[in-house]
């Protein structure tokens, strides 16, 4: 399935007549080269097959499917993986992933003295059934979606019901709200079900992008605006980096220039726009805008008409839009399609990124010829199936991850000297841990740790919905603000809300979010960067956010314990959901007794620390 690499090179040939589309659209105007089998060659474009379960020596290791899958590889290698986590390591790590946020006290109590064989899926469901679950997962998407509650550039105006779509969001993900439909809405929500106030509000989503209200060319508005949202159509749900072919022919790929106008077409009669106002959701207009393709990208230089078309490298059959519905239903429903070689495997890609840190391709929104092929393409496909095959619920897939056996594994060296030996022999075969031999140790994102330091002082505000808060600003970052930018507000209990509720500007990430490496809103983003910088660490020991957590942590723990050893033995099971040792006990109660220290102290010292910071 290996492909090499060239520039394709279309010619358009013009027909001088016009036929009009059943819905209003010009007939296309150009023929484009014909696409060979030598285009679609490639492994991302192949139909999804069920893969047959893969033989395994060691069958007694696998809790599910998935584990063969991985286990298969890690034997044609001649790897074993390693033994699975203590128990306190996976209820921090499964509590983490699930809902961002740490393991309660009284979980973890609860769970420690559980020796019950089925502890571990009963948390897993409890967790699953938690409104924290919906919180945490939305924010990926929102990520994707690129989502803010203002328009960005000069001016970046106020969206004052932006956040209706995050809250649909997280009720959406909540509920399990099915992915086929879930994409559907999304797109056309407003033609499949007009009536229903939460299907409009959902197509939002290809709104969610910067805009420029007053700028003085609508037509210049419009372009861009269209392409923002053709670009993100095509790298969020198809993984094809479709925004390349907006000025010219793909280089790599098998899409050109008019292949990327015919997909904007879909969107074309959808957009009305008037002047310093923002534009929230998607609608169906009376007069429908003859597309053109624009030459080498400029709203100027209006090329060839084009008409709306399914992208020609993922539609091998020819298949035509349907005329019984509007071409931007017959989009969501082909992109819907069990059928579809893309639209399930990367959703599954970026689930399974979710949980280890890395999707089965590295390249979660590049799917094309210079992306990064499966380290488990049979995996990607059985997932995939399992997906379409379970009513397309994106839940039945988190399960089956956290509930199998690699998802257990310990992510640090074994005691044991046999198991160090196959440990070190896995690092030089896989160094980057492809084959996961282990679990991968990955760092908070900065949500989590905000919420989690709110967390573990008992501090977390778990309200539901609502406009986004906007908690104090350093006073130096309020000086570059124009008035009314950033008016905070009045419940000062909000400002303990989980982190997904804060206000979204576009040109200003909320300082200790853009320290610890949130994305701005510019684009979808697929992957965070993850730096490690000297001001993260400086934020971590000076902040006001975390010198507000540590003393709220010390009044919570000394109200809970008289005593100085059993005050540092529950610090140790809220923040790293174990007791402490003996060692550990010892040095933490002699640096309280200090001169001038006091237990706030030690919780701030905690609170930085590594095994805090970092879900092994």
């Amino acid at each position: 399935m290996s492909r090499i690499i060239g520039q394709h090179r279309w010619h358009w040939v013009w027909i001088y007549f016009l036929v009009v589309h059943p819905f209003g659209y010009a007939q296309d105007q150009i023929i484009d080269d014909e696409l060979s089998a030598f285009d679609r060659d490639h492994w991302a474009y192949e139909p999804i097959q069920r893969p047959p379960l893969p033989a395994t020596s060691d069958a007694g290791w696998s809790q599910n499917p998935i584990d063969r899958f991985i286990l298969a590889e890690l034997e044609d290698q001649s790897l074993r993986p390693t033994s699975e986590a203590d128990k306190s390591t996976l209820l921090r790590r499964v509590c983490w992933d699930l809902t961002g946020l740490p393991p309660s006290l009284d979980q973890v109590n609860r769970y420690l003295a559980d020796s019950h064989p089925d502890s571990y899926q009963r948390l897993v469901d409890s967790l699953m059934a938690s409104p924290e679950y919906g919180k945490h997962l939305s924010q990926r998407w929102l990520d994707l979606a690129r989502f803010a509650e203002t328009d960005g550039f000069e001016h970046d105006k106020f969206r004052d019901q932006a956040w209706r779509y995050r809250d649909w969001v997280i009720r959406a993900m909540n509920q399990d709200f099915p992915y086929d439909e879930f994409v559907r809405w999304q797109l056309a929500g407003d033609q499949i079900a007009p009536d229903n106030d939460d299907a409009v509000l959902a197509t939002a989503f290809c709104l969610s992008g910067p805009d420029m209200p007053d700028i003085n060319s609508m037509d210049e508005r419009r372009h861009v605006l269209l392409n923002e949202i053709t670009s993100t159509v095509g790298s969020v749900l198809l993984s094809l980096q479709f925004g390349c072919a907006q000025c010219h022919d793909h280089k790599y790929d098998a899409i050109s220039q008019a292949d990327f106008y015919r997909l904007r077409s879909f969107f074309d009669s959808s957009i009305e726009l008037v002047k310093n106002r923002s534009v929230n959701v998607l609608a169906s207009y009376k007069e429908f805008p003859r597309t053109h393709l624009m030459e080498r990208g400029d709203w100027r230089s209006k090329g060839p008409l084009v008409a709306p078309a399914f992208p020609r490298v993922l539609n091998a059959s020819g298949q035509s839009l349907p005329d019984s519905v509007s071409p931007r239903r017959a989009l969501a429903e082909w992109l819907t399609s069990p059928s579809h070689p893309l639209t399930a495997r990367v959703i599954v890609n970026r689930i399974w990124q979710h949980h280890f840190g890395t999707g089965l391709s590295s390249t979660p929104s590049d799917f094309g010829v210079m992306g990064d092929s499966p380290s488990h393409p049979q995996l990607l496909d059985y997932l995939a199936t399992e997906l379409i095959q379970s009513d397309w619920s994106t839940k039945r897939i988190h399960r089956m991850i956290v509930s199998s056996n690699v998802y257990r594994t310990r992510s640090a060296p074994p005691a044991d000297d046999g198991l160090r030996l196959d440990w070190q022999r896995a690092a030089e075969v896989d160094p980057e841990n492809r084959l996961l031999s282990h679990f991968p140790r990955q760092r908070l994102d900065a949500e989590a740790i905000r919420d989690g330091l709110y967390a573990v002082s008992e501090s977390i505000n778990g309200e539901m919905e609502g406009p986004g808060v906007r908690p104090p600003l350093p006073p130096e970052m309020v000086k570059t603000l124009r008035t009314g930018q950033w008016t905070l507000t009045d419940d000062t209990t909000d400002y303990y809300r989980r982190s997904i509720y804060l206000f979204a500007r576009r040109n200003l990430r909320y300082p200790f979010f853009a320290t610890f490496d949130r994305p701005s809103a510019d684009g979808p983003c697929s992957r965070r960067n993850e730096s490690t910088t000297a001001v993260q660490s400086l934020t971590l020991l000076n902040s006001d956010i975390i010198m507000d957590a540590a003393r709220r942590l010390a009044t919570v723990v000394t109200a809970s314990q008289a005593d100085l050893g059993d005050q540092v033995n529950e610090l140790y099971l809220r923040l790293y959901s174990r007791p402490a040792d003996t060692a550990e006990l010892q040095a933490a109660t002699a640096f309280v007794q200090s001169d001038g220290i006091a237990l706030s102290d030690l919780c701030r010292a905690m609170l930085n620390s590594n095994e805090f910071l970092y879900v092994d």
